[in-house]
């Protein structure tokens, strides 16, 4: 269960920039975290970066309300050791970069070797 989740201010500029065609990288790669501070839209980094590299994900338009209205990644992380997971960001580059979505949830412990399918949904309301 998310604690929170916010489209970043920097997201915001990644969104419109790709809407105009002006060179901003596809938002695709996935970072996890140990922090727990609640996400903010003035967030540029996740809180607390454990050391496992950022993983590309795959993207996709999705359904939520109306066709394509879902942007969608999904990309696997898997700990080198002990690990208590609680954060999520989704960033247009492997290292550096800016970071659309941040999210913060309960608590997933893991043990070296054991993974994280993450699945990163930016739903874009017209209401």
């Amino acid at each position: 269960m998310a604690n929170g989740d916010v489209v970043t201010n920097v997201g915001l500029g990644v969104i419109t920039n790709r809407l105009k065609a002006v060179g901003v990288a596809e938002p695709k790669f996935i970072a996890w975290g140990t922090g727990t501070t609640t996400p903010a839209v003035t967030d540029t980094i996740i809180e607390t970066a454990p050391g496992e590299a950022r993983t590309s994900g795959t993207s996709s338009q999705q359904q939520t309300d109306t066709a394509d209205d879902t942007y969608r990644v999904v990309g696997t992380i898997t700990a080198s050791t002990t690990r208590a997971i609680t954060e999520v960001g989704l960033f247009t580059a492997s290292s550096g970069g800016s970071m659309l979505v941040h999210s913060v949830f309960d608590v997933i412990n893991l043990t070296a070797n054991d993974s994280i399918t993450f699945t990163l949904n930016v739903d874009f309301d017209n209401s």
